[in-house]
């Protein structure tokens, strides 16, 4: 019974640190603020994470995961190649979505590589890209491995960076960023035609 009640204040306590993240950002964040918003005290906080460090290592690796559900469409081969690299890349873009800031300070950590980056590299390196490319491969008939690794990234790109710099450029360039399916859309007709 005890054990259920310290796994559901931990619980608790991330659920409030990913909402928290989700709406003030990663810099804002205080443990006081995790604290108030789990309904927990910083004690507590300190108790099962720690450190705020640790804490936010433990919200990385559950946004890292979250990302991994993603790419099952691309195993669903009832749907069109197209279809499903399209749910696959708008599924993505959601995750991407909720936490800009967090994944911002995680690509721009470089060489400090939290244990959760390194499982979900490891995971996209084995798993994810293959499952992209083979899906590419279906949609062009492209087979150079290192084509694709190139098609791949140029895709990544042309969606993934305006998502993470959405908030620049709406705030800072006042530029309007087009709806996530607008986007996908654009980019398929000029990409895949």
């Amino acid at each position: 019974m005890e054990t259920d009640k310290k796994l559901e204040t931990k619980e608790k306590i991330m659920r409030a640190t990913l909402e928290l993240t989700k709406q003030e950002g990663f810099e804002r964040i205080t443990i006081k603020k995790i604290a108030e918003a789990s309904s927990t005290n910083v004690a507590l906080v300190n108790y099962y994470f720690g450190s705020k460090e640790n804490l936010f290592s433990e919200s990385i690796k559950l946004i890292l995961n979250s990302f991994q559900h993603t790419f099952a469409i691309l195993d669903d081969f009832s749907i069109s190649s197209r279809d499903r690299l399209r749910q696959f890349l708008l599924d993505y873009l959601q995750v991407i979505r909720q936490y800009p800031e967090l994944l911002s300070r995680i690509i721009l950590m470089g060489n400090t590589v939290f244990s959760s980056q390194h499982e979900y590299g490891s995971f996209l390196n084995l798993l994810g890209f293959p499952k992209i490319q083979n899906t590419l491969r279906e949609l062009t008939d492209e087979q150079q491995p290192e084509h694709l690794m190139i098609m791949t990234m140029q895709i990544f790109g042309a969606l993934f960076l305006p998502a993470l710099m959405s908030p620049i450029l709406e705030t800072g360039a006042s530029v309007k960023i087009a709806p996530i399916e607008e986007q996908i859309d654009l980019l398929f007709a000029r990409y895949f035609h």
